[in-house]
């Protein structure tokens, strides 16, 4: 009876391991450089939704059910990769618009102080 880890699961090819391995630090690394590219100007917004819509649809109906490991791999981390980089364009415009929010909230309280004190003058 063998009790390395091949009994527990059967090895797979090396790119399917190094996938594996670190598909989260590629994923990672992925999204936010096309992120990034978004932000800049140099990839449309358009076309960032539309590429992430796709992969994650790609992914949800065909990726996820291939037999090859590494596959498999690829598409996951496309498809998290494009989710990733639709996230941070709209967290940016997200703060933005908070940050514009607050300094409105903070304009009117600073007014209803002005306008109340010039009562007093």
């Amino acid at each position: 009876m063998s009790t390395g880890a091949n009994a527990l699961e059967p090895a797979g090819s090396k790119p399917s391991r190094y996938l594996k391995e670190h598909r989260l630090k590629l994923t990672i690394w992925i999204g936010a450089i096309e992120g990034a590219l978004t932000l800049i100007g140099v990839i449309p917004h358009l076309v960032v939704f539309v590429l992430a819509a796709a992969a994650i649809l790609f992914w949800v109906f065909a990726g996820r059910n291939y037999k090859s490991s590494t596959a498999r791999h690829l598409t996951w981390i496309f498809a998290a990769s494009q989710a990733i980089a639709v996230l941070i364009p709209t967290v940016l415009h997200v703060a933005e618009w908070l940050a514009i929010g607050v300094v409105v909230v903070a304009a009117v309280v600073g007014l209803v102080i002005l306008f109340a004190e010039r009562e007093k003058l």
